[in-house]
């Protein structure tokens, strides 16, 4: 029993090592980069135009995403259907492998759904509430009176500078 401990802790070990070794050995064998040039992003070689620190707007990730998630659906369910037809020959397993089929596209199609309903697909975004009003009153001390401000400042007659130095 505690032999599979080890062959598991000799794996992990061997993977942190090769990880540190390539990382080590990587940093030794590359050019440094000591010139401003070379420090500078990396633009399909046009020269940087503006800041790097952009806001991207969310949407273009999460259609990303949902590519991405619908390209492995159908890498998922080509294999599925050319094992489905030799699946029917056993009839428990064809029905069994056809409902998580469905069950898996209904998954999806769901999550798609719900992104479509959210709003995250569309480009152009329209904005279908009211400006928002505040209701609740303040309490009156959380503003000072002005006139309190104002008799403050001219019972003194020296002059700010004069206070400051």
């Amino acid at each position: 029993m505690h032999f599979d401990y080890l062959n598991v802790l000799v794996f992990l070990v061997v993977g942190f090592l090769f990880v540190i070794v390539n990382l080590t050995l990587g940093s030794l064998v590359r050019p440094k980069r000591k010139g401003t040039d070379g420090l500078e992003t990396y633009e399909c070689g046009e020269e940087a135009i503006g800041s790097s620190w952009i806001q991207f707007d969310i949407r273009y990730y999460t259609v990303a995403l949902i590519y991405v998630i619908f390209a492995v659906e159908i890498a998922f369910l080509f294999p599925w259907a050319m094992v489905l037809n030799r699946a029917f020959e056993i009839p428990e397993i064809g029905l069994w492998a056809l409902a998580k089929g469905f069950m898996f596209v209904t998954i999806l199609f769901f999550g798609l759904v719900a992104v479509w309903v959210k709003g995250d697909l569309d480009w152009i975004l329209t904005w279908t509430k009211e400006a928002y009003v505040p209701t609740g009153k303040r309490e009156s001390t959380s503003i000072p009176d002005i006139s309190t401000l104002t008799d403050e400042s001219s019972d003194s007659d020296s002059d700010p500078d004069e206070d400051a130095a």
